[in-house]
Parts: C-alpha cells; structure tokens; sequence
C-alpha cells in the first residue's frame, strides 16, 4: 500500500469548540469521542484530532480540496458568521478570494488562529 496520511492534530485551547466550529464550517459529519480527542473525519478517510493544548498555540496551516458547490457552502457559511477571509496566506488581501488554478480558493482562521484553506482546484493542477 502507498503511504497514506491517516490523521493529524489539531491544537486547540477549547477541543470540543474546535471541533464543533470545523464541521459546522466545513459541513462534515458530527465529530466522534476517542480518548482525549474530537475526531473531524474528512471523505478522504482522513481525520483532524482535535486536543486541548497544555500550552501556547503554534498556529498551523491545514488546506481542503472542495468541489464547486462545497466552497460555496463555505463560503456562504464564513460570511453568514462574518469572519474575516483573505484571498492569499499572508492575509494581505482581504474579503478576496483567488483563482489560482483555475479554481477558487480562500483562507479564514479557526478559533486559535490556525490559517485554514479551501480550494477547488489542487496547486499545480
């Protein structure tokens, strides 16, 4: 079997909220109960474990490929809950979103200042 990225963690200073707020936004299934975390299931089979820091925060990057109507939803759902939104990482071209790609993609932080990413199209593709 090729290698696979099954899981990663996700830090947060409330787990539960954490969450809660990714699959509210990201419109995925209620996340599951495993030992200290809350496990967000993607449909690529894999999962955000979200756990609560004992510390400060490094913030991270994580990025979804969506289809079309998906980033509509989300897009949809990060402006109905007015968080601000960038078009590029670096935050330095806000309530934009790009076409990089040929697709259309836009970066929003979660609750601890994680820079999530959706795009519709992979870089490169």
């Amino acid at each position: 079997m090729p290698v696979q990225l099954n899981h990663t963690i996700v830090m947060a200073t409330d787990r539960d909220r954490t969450a809660d707020f990714l699959v509210d936004l990201l419109g995925l299934a209620p996340a599951a109960t495993y030992g200290p975390f809350r496990v967000v299931g993607l449909a690529n089979g894999v999962s955000l474990d979200v756990v609560r820091a004992d510390g400060p925060i490094r913030t991270q990057h994580y990025a979804f490929l969506v289809t079309e109507d998906e980033f509509d939803q989300i897009w949809t759902r990060i402006r109905d809950r007015r968080l601000p939104f960038w078009a590029d990482p670096f935050h330095s071209r806000p309530n934009e979103i790009n076409h990089n790609d040929g697709g259309r993609g836009l970066y929003w932080e979660d609750l601890d200042g994680h820079n999530l990413e959706i795009i519709t199209r992979p870089y490169g593709g």
